[in-house]
């Protein structure tokens, strides 16, 4: 697919939706976990997704278990870990791979329009982080060491 709102994800709720949901809005995409040293960064995503949703800003969390098996939690232990501890209201979806021959192939399309460093196209851990213009083009990669708080500003020279 040429397009990133051709693509459609499942939430953790197990509903179908389309990124076209997402048409004209700044996308924040992550592979998240909860047992990860880098978790607490649901805090951060929530803090920018709570000052900047208005604005047009879309943070959209994809669990995902491939790294030390930090996510084996099923949709409802995910989400009741993601409500309970971080209050997480953006948008999660159901538990994917990014890497590997099930990867999902809307991470096999943000991969290819942003590679990682040294042109790697493999995600290397949790809370690797795209970003997505309002027309829909993934502008850059983050690394998870890379925290929302840091972003922030080439956030909101998108919206």
């Amino acid at each position: 697919m040429s397009d990133i709102y051709a693509f459609k994800a499942q939430t953790l709720d197990g509903e179908d939706q389309s990124l076209e949901d997402y048409k004209g809005q700044v996308m924040l995409i992550v592979n998240t976990a909860s047992k990860c040293g880098f978790t607490p960064q649901y805090e951060g995503l929530e803090t920018l997704y709570g000052a900047l949703k208005e604005q047009g800003l879309a943070v959209l969390g994809f669990p995902c278990n491939q790294f030390g098996k930090q996510e084996p939690g099923d949709a409802e232990e995910i989400a009741n870990f993601c409500k309970l501890t971080y209050d997480v209201s953006f948008p999660m979806f159901a538990k994917i791979d990014v890497n590997g021959p099930k990867a999902d192939p809307l991470y096999e399309y943000l991969k290819d329009e942003a590679r990682g460093l040294m042109g790697s196209k493999a995600i290397k851990w949790n809370f690797t982080k795209f970003l997505v213009d309002r027309d829909g083009n993934v502008v850059k990669r983050f690394g998870p060491q890379d925290k929302p708080e840091a972003i922030r500003s080439e956030i909101e020279a998108l919206l």
